[in-house]
């Protein structure tokens, strides 16, 4: 398709269908930008999008009015504009420097990978991780989402949830809406014992532990987490790794946790 017919398309639309498919090919360009690819050239923006050159020309001009790229010798970087969005997007959703010492301290004594999640409709969100010292080691970067239908963390934050919630997350998994008792189950028996255990549930090779991390109701606001290779993880170090969340979420609960995915919770 030419120019001149995705023109005239677009004149035949609605303007906010237009307009929303102009937003989402802007933020498509945006989405190629990258820690391993900082710089991005007119032509890898052409064939990753499979836009037409003067289209690709037109957003990009207006995504640098706006301040989101910019100029490089080699092409378009990520632009002022987009900082000022990120300082703005950090100072309102990264935890407490208080709670990043104690996963912090946790992660040194432990020597596996610390997470925060918190619920978000079907799904959980990593809001903050302590890397492991070990080369082998648990990668989740902050804003990752992982199903509510596996997992440690899971167990922990399905707790207090409605009925209707369970059943899709359940209907969301792959084994359907008869997942939700299973689910049930793994959550009881969660805030029975104080802490969840899961073992290639989500990743393979892979174990995590949590224990809750609970608000002013005692209600659970966030799951604490330990994850590593499953062979570092034997049954008397998962005894050994709850007792040590327990305390640290304990600590991070009376230092009063907050964060905006966990409002109304």
């Amino acid at each position: 398709m030419d120019d001149r017919q995705a023109e005239g398309e677009a004149a035949r639309e609605p303007n906010g269908t237009t307009g929303v498919r102009s937003v989402r090919r802007a933020l498509d360009i945006l989405g190629l930008l990258s820690e391993e690819r900082p710089v991005i050239s007119l032509r890898e923006i052409i064939d990753a999008t499979g836009l037409a050159k003067t289209t690709v020309l037109r957003l990009v001009q207006t995504l640098e009015e706006s301040g989101l790229l910019w100029s490089h010798p080699a092409g378009y970087t990520a632009g002022p504009g987009l900082w000022r969005w990120a300082y703005l997007a950090r100072s309102q959703w990264e935890v407490p420097q208080e709670t990043r010492k104690v996963m912090r301290d946790l992660a040194d004594r432990l020597g596996e990978t610390v997470n925060i999640f918190v619920a978000r409709d079907v799904s959980r969100v990593c809001v903050a991780h302590e890397e492991s010292p070990h080369p082998l080691r648990h990668v989740v970067d902050v804003g990752d989402e992982q199903p509510l239908w596996a997992g440690a963390s899971s167990k922990i934050l399905l707790r207090d949830v409605s009925e209707t919630l369970l059943r899709r997350v359940a209907a969301a998994s792959p084994h359907g809406e008869v997942h939700a008792d299973r689910l049930r189950a793994w959550a009881q028996e969660a805030a029975q014992r104080g802490y969840a255990v899961s073992s290639s549930e989500w990743d393979e090779g892979l174990t995590a532990v949590a224990v809750p991390v609970t608000g002013r109701s005692d209600s659970v606001v966030a799951s604490l987490s330990l994850s590593g290779p499953s062979h570092r993880f034997p049954y008397e170090a998962v005894e050994r790794f709850a007792t040590d969340l327990a305390e640290s979420a304990a600590l991070i609960s009376a230092q009063g946790f907050s964060h905006p995915l966990s409002q109304g919770r």
